[in-house]
């Protein structure tokens, strides 16, 4: 299902063949639908969490192993500190956890691991795991990797801004030398190509303060498919879809 609903009177996107080229360089997710995929199962919400991030393993390694070179995904906003005390402390350990769980696979399959946002809110023992996962991986060059933690888009165009206005007033920067390239490159994204694909999971159609800068020219694909629920298959439909698509920049 794509982020019109029309493209479904179209043909069915021929699917990629075993072997072919991924069809995208970069690809974000917004993995919403953990908290409304335990309710339907009748489960307590925060095992919701943890079956996300069974789907997130698969779905790296099976990415990974097919060529794509960029991933991102929105695992705790800035805004996700307003839930409940015990959900917000239950995540932090879980990720704790996946980390120390999974590095040594994610390093052996050559996957570079990073993570995005205002790093400096997270716990001191958890940025502890980040720095050493980072560390660990960071010359790995099969897939990077990056988990938007603490992560809000305004915050990260503002705190880009602030930097550039304080080295243009000591001197360090003209204004005239200010460009989009140069934003860029004060963005917790720097060095990285902006995505092809934002894939927005359990059928929510906006994008959360997610990568607003980064995804001016982004293809969005919106599925009702709730993210624990979001295999491999369904990538590839994705996938499919993007690849049938006429992207245009702007132009005609």
């Amino acid at each position: 299902m794509g982020i019109v609903k029309a493209r479904n009177k179209r043909a069915e996107p021929k699917r990629r063949e075993r072997g072919e080229a991924f069809p995208v360089k970069h690809l974000a997710i917004i993995m919403d639908g953990n908290r409304r995929w335990a309710d339907k199962k009748h489960l307590p919400r925060l095992l919701g969490h943890r079956e996300g991030v069974k789907t997130l393993k698969e779905l790296v390694k099976y990415a990974g192993r097919e060529g794509l070179r960029y991933l991102t995904v929105y695992a705790f906003s800035s805004e996700n500190w307003n839930r409940s005390n015990d959900e917000v402390s239950y995540l932090m350990e879980l990720l704790a956890e996946a980390i120390r769980d999974e590095l040594d696979e994610l390093h052996s399959n050559q996957i570079r691991l990073s993570f995005i946002g205002d790093l400096s809110g997270m716990p001191v023992a958890l940025r502890s795991e980040f720095d050493l996962a980072m560390e660990r991986t960071r010359d790995n060059e099969q897939l990077s990797l990056q988990v938007a933690i603490n992560y809000g888009s305004r915050l990260e165009i503002t705190e880009a801004v602030r930097r550039i206005a304080e080295e243009v007033k000591g001197g360090k920067l003209s204004i005239a030398a200010i460009t989009e390239d140069l934003l860029g490159s004060y963005l917790y994204t720097k060095g990285i190509p902006d995505p092809d694909l934002l894939i927005r999971t359990g059928g929510e159609m906006r994008l959360s303060n997610y990568l607003l800068w980064q995804s001016a020219y982004t293809e969005l694909y919106i599925t009702p498919v709730l993210w624990p629920e979001f295999t491999p298959d369904l990538l590839e439909d994705a996938m499919a879809e993007f690849a049938s698509r006429q992207r245009r920049f702007g132009g005609d």
